[in-house]
């Protein structure tokens, strides 16, 4: 039985709320912006891991483990059915035979949350979440009161979602597939007022079978944006440009070095960490302001977030200011602790572009409790994603690592649905390091990389942990080790 598209519709006013797949960095949020609502928020998924777990269990909303078609008893007033949730689930079966309304995330968060805000969406390969949370952090410090939806946890509060009662509403335009009946990317349902474009390469392999589809979903949302908005594009790629050429609105460019309308001309390590930019302005000004993040890249990702919330109405130079007081984002650029004198960090890097601007943002810039030539930057990476587990960037991860001093491999997991010929092998991406003159070692599990990590590193190191995953708690399980052998 399949669902009915007439019933793909939000009630006016539903007091109690299902998600099914409420695990999920967004759909956690979201259940935690309809519970502040006030409405009865419940959700089922497969075994959840903090940080969702946790907040999940802090506002009190129910979670099954597991999809059951008893758990829509009783009866909610409206379903939101998770993008990972498939066709063949159980409870979306149940779902069809109970005649219940249903929405896909986006439309329930368009729907209940953007309403006739302002939308400012960030979109693109890389960089989105950061740059989102740049834009959230930057509206709550000039007491605007936005609403917004980060897909990670900020800093700033613990949450990655907030209605606020302001004109503004920042949201991470998410090139992945809305849901099983909606195979449209989730930034179509944004409504977006002023956009940020930051990249444009291939990624998500499972949902997207060449550039060309990418391509294509990225021009759905410069579609959409109206006539009297803006889209903020990066000038420095051709991709990008290409989308822009194709919008409505005003189109505002932005890039390193002169030529841009947002030109960033200059980005140095700051004393205090971070970076300290340089940045002429469309009207001529020249702005200097800091930021906390290290990197060109997330230098970049800050002058998008400074041209966007100059196109929302906020000065250019108040704009700038603002960039200074970002708390961040977990699992970006994250010091998760020290111990026997080895910083250990967490980052979500995983496609090999942004694993390439994460190492050389920390080997220039360093990071809190680590500078630059204080000791080796040993990067551990996990390829987890559906691309990354293919060969598809096989080549190209050999050319990301070249600012480490050492890197450690994880052969893929789960990668048994894959024909031997077409998986990723890290045993042959360290043979192709050690070729570059970067040593490198794979390893089969997070097991044995613990215990290599534990007879490697030494007192002066940073160990720079990359995966989109949980990497089996592998960060801190390596400072627990690094602690013991400090006590010994």
């Amino acid at each position: 039985m399949k669902l009915d598209p007439a019933l793909n519709t939000a009630p006016s006013h539903p007091q109690s709320v299902y998600l099914m797949g409420i695990g999920g960095v967004a759909m956690g949020a979201l259940a935690g912006g309809l519970a502040a609502q006030g409405l009865a928020v419940r959700g089922s998924d497969r075994p959840l891991y903090p940080p969702m777990s946790t907040f999940l269990a802090e506002r009190n909303i129910p979670v099954a483990q597991g999809f059951d078609p008893a758990n829509l008893d009783p009866a909610p007033k409206v379903v939101i059915v998770g993008n990972v949730i498939r066709a063949d689930n159980p409870e979306v079966e149940r779902l069809a035979e109970m005649g219940l309304p249903y929405l896909s995330l986006p439309q329930a968060l368009a729907q209940w949350f953007i309403r006739d805000r302002l939308s400012l969406v960030a979109a693109g390969t890389h960089g989105k979440t950061t740059t989102t949370a740049l834009l959230a952090s930057a509206l709550i410090r000039a007491k605007l009161d936005p609403g917004f939806m980060v897909g990670g946890i900020m800093n700033e509060g613990g949450q990655n979602f907030r209605d606020g009662e302001g004109p503004h509403f920042a949201v991470e335009g998410d090139e992945y597939d809305t849901a099983f009946f909606d195979k449209r990317p989730k930034f179509v349902h944004y409504r977006p007022k002023v956009a940020i474009l930051s990249s444009l390469e291939f990624d998500h392999a499972d949902i997207y079978p060449d550039l060309n589809a990418v391509r294509a979903a990225f021009d759905m949302l410069v579609e959409r944006i109206p006539p009297e908005g803006t889209l903020v594009a990066w000038g420095e790629s051709s991709e990008v440009m290409d989308r822009a050429a194709g919008a409505a609105c005003r189109v505002q460019t932005y890039g390193v070095g002169p030529g841009w309308d947002w030109s960033l001309i200059e980005a140095e390590p700051a004393p205090g960490g971070g970076a300290a930019l340089r940045l002429k302005a469309p009207n001529g000004w020249e702005l200097n302001f800091t930021t906390p993040l290290a990197g060109e890249h997330n230098a970049l990702n800050a002058v998008a977030a400074v041209a966007a919330l100059s196109a929302a109405g906020l000065e250019p130079a108040r704009s700038a200011g603002l960039m200074a007081g970002f708390g961040g984002v977990k699992r970006r650029q994250q010091v998760r602790g020290a111990a026997d004198g080895v910083v250990v960090v967490d980052d979500f890097a995983h496609h090999p572009t942004a694993v390439r601007e994460t190492t050389k943002a920390v080997a220039r810039f360093g990071l809190p409790g680590w500078r630059p030539g204080q000791g080796r930057l040993v990067a551990v990476f996990e390829p987890r994603t559906n691309t990354s587990k293919t060969k598809r960037f096989q080549d190209e991860y050999a050319q990301a690592f070249d600012a480490a001093d050492l890197v450690f491999l994880r052969e893929p997991p789960g990668v048994e649905d894959l024909p031997p010929e077409e998986r990723f092998s890290s045993a042959r991406l360290a043979q192709d390091l050690a070729a570059r003159g970067t040593p490198a070692m794979a390893l089969p599990d997070s097991d044995a990389l613990l215990a290599a990590l534990g007879e490697e590193l030494a007192p002066g190191d940073l160990c720079l942990v990359m995966s989109n995953g949980g990497f089996d708690n592998l960060h801190q399980r390596l400072l627990d080790a690094l602690g013991q052998r400090e006590r010994a």
